[in-house]
């Protein structure tokens, strides 16, 4: 047979033509050449040298490193993971050690010629250009980080996440700078990873995406909706719909400039995704479909002798049996594995892969999934059918039991099982694994119904997650459980149903409430013919009521799926009266109810110590223009105030600022928004008081947000003793301090002494010849400061006082001051920590910190606060009821 013919055989995948190249071919020794030394090329290599040990194998890679934990990079930058040989799985030489196959890195090859069997290497070490021969090649040259050709890309502060020298020099540029914020464009796994993992070093982080959600063809809308809240929830700002044009600074990254706003930061990380590695093989004849190399189902190119594996190449999709591209380790490393197998004799064909991810986002919030979406699944032309539903992630009862939003998909005529979503606080990989399992099998949804899954509380429920699942889509599909999916509901699906509240207790602004308990028979002003949609937390209960209902002759009954927890319920007001619950909760979101309005509000926008951006300003005044009357006030506490916002804008508005990295709030029995004067531009300010006040802001207001305190408690930044933001009338407040100290032996004694003419307050006067600042009088600020021509007020020691206490309103109190001056922020930080705990810990609810004060005594509080530790995590384990009404 003519080689054209044998090549022709192998590209349509006869298997027993290859076999018998292979045999003939085993009579000598082989020397197999692979390009690329991380997942898929060593996996290959050290799978070949175990096949058959006579093989000949050399790994060639431009990297330094082999074989490193590509996956686990934000970890590191997190601190997570403590060094960076953590990361490297092996060095070259423990490589060959453990397998046989030669390394030889700082290798970059620059040409193939399939014609003559060759490949050509430009030495990293030495420039030298050297030509290897091959007789099988293995293409395993990865991927490299998309950088866009945008301005800014090149500038200092600005780093990808592809290497362990991209989270080295990261970890490293954020401890040296300072950095206190970044950016991170991408909003995929790895943008997501990397996020949380900045914010675990104390940045504030702000992820950024062209795309209209996070985690575009991975989640379908709704999915990433409810990771998107969840995500702002825990701080994370997140602005979608906003496409990178520019990263802004002169010598290093201070912002970036998006389609939609500018954003200033300290540090920015691209993470937008990767493409082939594979420009240097655009001559070689190797068939590509957007720089991935098409392979057959055993890794095999188009051209002779030639093969790729990993995120070089193009796979396909289990499900459909189209090409597609999977950037994933584990994709890398089971081809790999293939490969190797079919090149010593071994039949291994790949099973296509089915987009198979999980990622942690936050402590508390993971997500996974595999399979088509539901609109994956419509474009390829599957009669999709799909159910959102909230479970128990194990025993209810189980100390950290949680729960999983899932949302499963199906074909509704063969029943099979297509894909899984599934967000939740623990082990979401369980859920996303077995719906592996059963895509891989062409089980159908009912196939798992009595399956026996592994049960204790610790673990799982008697009925698995999987199956509960299972069981609702069941029941849809029957039609005894008719619903409006949060898709449905979010179009506009449900518009004429009328919202009937199926929680425990009432819980839903404007609905009607059922008590399902009590539900005997037709329910007292709902008709028979009525349409309804039923809502409780997750959509059990609503299940429950729409059984009874049917039973009872009701005929248009629809179940939100997901209930509360997954959609954003709202039920038109249409002017009616609101609650005093409803207008107490919305209240604890900064939206306080204007008197003269039964249903509109004046949303408290928060500053930082009442310093914003000109692009923040433009935000403010847009949403007041859109959600507001328009008008914008700022209050005493240097917040700003949108005026005129009825009551049904308000989730809207709230969503808006979000999504700007506004956000609202300043209400409430909990540390209040930081104030401070102009100390760092004023000329009498002694500290840098926008620095310092916005570390209080981050620690203290935005740290300890969910801590609920006997009273709400005020803090004040002032730069120096003029007081001009009062901060002895706030319940602690810090004042910068100048203390002088004298050098009697420049002091000549002058008739006309130029530190007592200037002295505001009359603390320094002439005694006996000499200069005497009298410490009883002085307030420490500092205009004396090289007021005497001959140096005898040129030291000073610059500290804080601090003053707690105090309290302006109703009932006025002047803070007193502690005894000491501080001389460190951290010493701050430490005693304003200590008496936001003292308050919460031996305070009564409803009283303010001056009258815990009054009835423990003064020198009862300073004496813990300067000399007393505090049991921090039994302080925040205490139940406390909160006293504030405004």
């Amino acid at each position: 047979m003519e080689k054209s013919g044998e090549n022709q055989l192998i590209l349509n995948d006869s298997y027993d033509i290859m076999k018998k190249i292979l045999w003939k071919r085993s009579l000598k020794v082989m020397n197999i050449m692979i390009i690329g030394g991380v997942a898929a090329g060593t996996k290959a290599a050290a799978k070949l040298k175990r096949q058959d040990r006579n093989l000949n194998v050399t790994v060639y890679t431009k990297s330094s490193d082999i074989s490193y934990a590509g996956c686990g990079l934000p970890y590191y930058v997190g601190g997570e993971i403590a060094s960076r040989e953590e990361l490297i799985v092996n060095s070259p030489e423990k490589f060959t050690a453990l397998t046989g196959a030669v390394v030889r890195t700082g290798m970059e090859a620059v040409k193939v010629e399939p014609n003559t069997k060759t490949v050509t290497f430009h030495n990293l070490k030495n420039g030298a250009e050297e030509t290897e021969k091959y007789d099988q090649l293995i293409l395993a040259v990865g991927a490299d980080a998309v950088v866009p050709k945008i301005t800014g890309a090149g500038l200092e502060g600005v780093f990808t996440m592809r290497t362990p020298s991209d989270a080295v020099g990261l970890r490293e540029y954020i401890k040296e700078n300072s950095c206190r914020s970044a950016v991170v464009a991408g909003a995929g796994f790895i943008g997501l990873e990397i996020a949380e993992n900045l914010m675990a070093q104390g940045l504030q982080v702000t992820v950024v995406d062209m795309a209209d959600q996070v985690m575009p063809n991975l989640f379908d809308v709704e999915m990433a909706d409810y990771i998107r809240r969840q995500l702002q929830e825990r701080g994370l700002r997140i602005v979608t719909g906003a496409a990178l044009e520019e990263i802004v600074g002169e010598q290093r990254a201070s912002g970036i400039r998006t389609s939609v706003s500018s954003i200033n930061c300290d540090v920015v990380i691209l993470a937008l995704g990767v493409r082939p590695a594979t420009e240097f093989l655009e001559d070689t004849g190797i068939a590509m479909d957007r720089g991935t190399i098409l392979v057959d189902k055993y890794q095999k190119t188009n051209v002779e002798d030639i093969y790729a594996v990993g995120d070089c190449a193009q796979v396909y999709n289990r499900i459909t049996g189209k090409g597609q591209w999977s950037a994933m380790g584990s994709t890398a490393n089971i081809t790999g594995r293939c490969l190797a197998k079919n090149l010593t004799g071994e039949k291994a064909e790949y099973g296509g892969c089915m987009g198979t991810g999980v990622v942690r986002m936050a402590k508390d919030l993971n997500a996974g999934r595999t399979g088509l979406t539901e609109e994956q699944a419509k474009t390829a032309g599957f009669d999709a059918v799909s159910v959102t539903c909230v479970s128990d992630d194990k025993a209810h009862y189980y100390p950290d039991a949680s729960s999983f939003v899932t949302k499963l998909v199906a074909d509704r005529q063969s029943r099979k099982i297509l894909g899984i979503q599934v967000v939740g606080a623990g082990e979401v990989d369980k859920m996303v694994d077995i719906a592996v399992t059963g895509i891989a099998l062409n089980a159908k949804v009912d196939d798992f119904d009595t399956l026996d899954f592994a049960y204790a509380p610790p673990f799982s429920t008697a009925i698995h997650p999987f199956v509960q699942a299972c069981y609702i889509l069941e029941n849809k599909m029957s039609g005894a459980f008719e619903t409006f999916t949060p898709a449905e509901y979010a179009a506009g699906a449900a518009k004429g149903y009328q919202v009937i509240d199926v929680l425990p207790q009432p819980g839903i602004p404007g609905a009607k409430w059922v008590d399902l308990g009590k539900v005997n028979g037709p329910v007292e002003g709902l008709n028979l013919e009525d349409k309804l949609m039923l809502v409780c937390a997750r959509g059990k209960r609503g299940y429950f009521l729409q059984n009874r209902l049917k039973a009872f002759g009701y005929t248009n009954t629809r179940v939100l799926e997901g209930g509360i927890t997954v959609n954003r319920v709202k039920v038109p007001s249409a002017g009616g009266k609101l609650t005093p619950e409803e207008i107490k909760r919305v209240k604890g979101l900064g939206c306080l109810q204007d008197k003269r309005y039964p249903d509109v509000f004046n949303v408290r926008v928060i500053t930082r110590n009442g310093k914003i951006t000109a692009q923040e300003q433009r935000d403010i005044a847009e949403a007041a223009e859109r959600f507001g009357s328009g008008a914008v006030t700022m209050t005493t506490r240097l917040t700003l105030e949108i005026q005129g916002v009825h009551y049904d804008d308000i989730p809207e508005l709230l969503s808006y600022l979000k999504e700007r990295g506004l956000d609202t709030g300043g209400t409430g029995s909990l540390v209040r928004p930081v104030v401070s004067c102009k100390g760092t531009t004023c000329q009498y300010g002694l500290l840098d008081s926008f620095d310092l006040s916005e570390k209080l802001h981050e620690r203290f207001y935005l740290g300890y947000h969910g801590v609920t305190l006997p009273h709400k408690f005020k803090i004040a930044v002032g730069g120096c003793p003029n007081n001009c933001v009062k901060p002895d009338l706030n319940d602690l407040g810090i004042v910068g301090q100048r203390i002088p100290m004298v050098n009697y032996s420049k002091c000549r004694g002058c008739a006309k002494c130029q530190v007592e003419q200037n002295c505001p307050i009359h603390a320094a006067k002439m005694q006996d010849g000499k200069i005497f600042i009298d410490p009883q009088i002085c307030n420490h600020c500092g205009r004396c400061k090289e007021r005497c021509p001959f140096g005898a007020l040129e030291e000073f020691k610059d500290g804080y006082k601090v003053y707690i206490g105090g309290r302006w309103g109703k009932k006025i109190a002047n803070g007193r001051p502690l005894s000491k001056i501080f001389t460190t922020e951290e010493e701050v930080f430490d005693v304003v920590e200590k008496a936001i705990l003292l308050f919460r810990d031996e305070g009564l609810s409803g009283e303010r910190f001056a009258d815990t004060i009054a009835r423990l005594g003064f020198n009862y509080v300073e004496d813990k606060l300067l000399h007393s530790e505090v049991n921090k995590e039994a302080v925040l384990k205490k139940t406390v009821k909160g006293g504030a009404s405004c």
